[in-house]
């Protein structure tokens, strides 16, 4: 029998929702397969503010670094938009993933075609869709210096060719399992960033990966082309802050950011989360969206090398939405909680 030891960080908002849901399913693949999950549940965002007086506390980093995978659930929230850039949960968040080096953020999005009635885009633009955007995750203008002044404020944007190039090797790593294509999505008509991104991708694709057919597309661009004609990527690669921003577009062709998972890799860690944040609004109400998280597991299982039992939960969650457990942010008219379709996956899990 496989044991693993998985940290798990419920956070803020509809994050102890979704890690509730999390943690349901993994005993019950437990009851199902020969596999052993040894829970650490620590506190990090808000949570850890409210009890420890920082974002990310040393005990957490400590479990963090001595488990075999790491499960998030959100961070943020309006109780603490007044903390300074330092003092935010958000702040934990960046910490822990600069912390664990995980450098590239997986994000694969799948059309259910059950689920073709509550995407914004024409069927026919959707039908097919299979994608992953790679992005970089610990550069850029999120980890730049910062200043903030009465009259003016400062984020600086940096790259080094090492941070891209090892990202880039992730990308294309992925693409050759696929098709074999590659859109790389940058600004360089204007930055200078975008630029040293441009030319390093082009170098080490041509060099390393001449299989892959390699695209350039600009940030403004692509995100047009994502809504107007999606079916055209297969792995887009891009940096920190517009991975952020295509990734959650992508999220409105599938009907949700409800049904977006995410893995963030390095060399030895990994970090497992849904793509869709804290959403205060609807906490404590049991009726947030636990596939986004039920993916992310999938995807934290395939990471551990149980392919099998990641191929079986994902049999017991589409099963589920071909049954039509819906949640409220896909369906308003939806009468299933959190709870119920949680339930409905796990009774999948025993029964198919």
């Amino acid at each position: 029998m496989n044991s693993y030891d998985i940290t798990l960080l419920p956070g803020d908002g509809i994050g102890p929702e979704v890690t509730q849901s999390v943690h349901a399913v993994m005993e019950v693949l437990q009851q199902r397969f020969p596999v052993r999950f040894n829970i650490d549940i620590k506190a990090v965002g808000g949570e850890a503010i409210d009890k420890f007086g920082e974002p990310l506390p040393q005990e957490t980093i400590d479990s963090c670094l001595n488990s075999d995978a790491v499960f998030l659930g959100a961070v943020g929230g309006p109780k603490w938009e007044n903390k300074g850039v330092y003092e935010s949960p958000e702040w934990g968040l960046l910490k822990l993933r600069e912390t664990l080096k995980v450098f590239s953020n997986i994000r694969p999005l799948s059309i259910y075609e059950d689920l073709n009635q509550f995407s914004p885009l024409k069927n026919d633009l959707i039908q097919g869709v299979e994608m992953v955007i790679v992005r970089e995750l610990t550069g850029g203008i999120y980890f730049g210096n910062k200043h903030r002044s009465d009259l003016y404020a400062v984020d600086q944007c940096t790259y080094t060719e090492n941070e891209i190039i090892r990202v880039t090797k992730v990308a294309c790593e992925l693409a050759m399992k696929r098709k074999r294509r590659l859109v790389s999505v940058d600004k360089a008509n204007v930055l200078e960033t975008s630029k040293l991104w441009r030319e390093v991708v082009t170098r080490y694709v041509t060099e390393a990966f001449p299989q892959i057919h390699l695209e350039h597309q600009l940030i403004d661009s692509c995100a047009m082309h994502l809504v107007s004609n999606p079916r055209q990527f297969d792995v887009i690669l891009t940096e920190n802050m517009f991975g952020d921003i295509l990734s959650d577009i992508s999220g409105a062709l599938s009907g949700s950011l409800g049904m977006l998972p995410s893995s963030s890799i390095g060399h030895k860690y990994a970090l497992f989360e849904p793509v869709h944040g804290s959403a205060p609004n609807i906490k404590g109400k049991g009726i947030a969206n636990p596939y986004a998280s039920l993916l992310s597991l999938e995807m934290m299982l395939r990471w551990l090398g149980e392919s099998k039992i990641a191929d079986h939960l994902a049999r017991a969650i589409k099963q589920a939405i071909q049954d039509k457990c819906f949640s409220k942010d896909l369906d308003k008219n939806s009468h299933f909680s959190t709870t119920d379709i949680t339930l409905s996956v796990t009774s999948n899990i025993l029964s198919i």
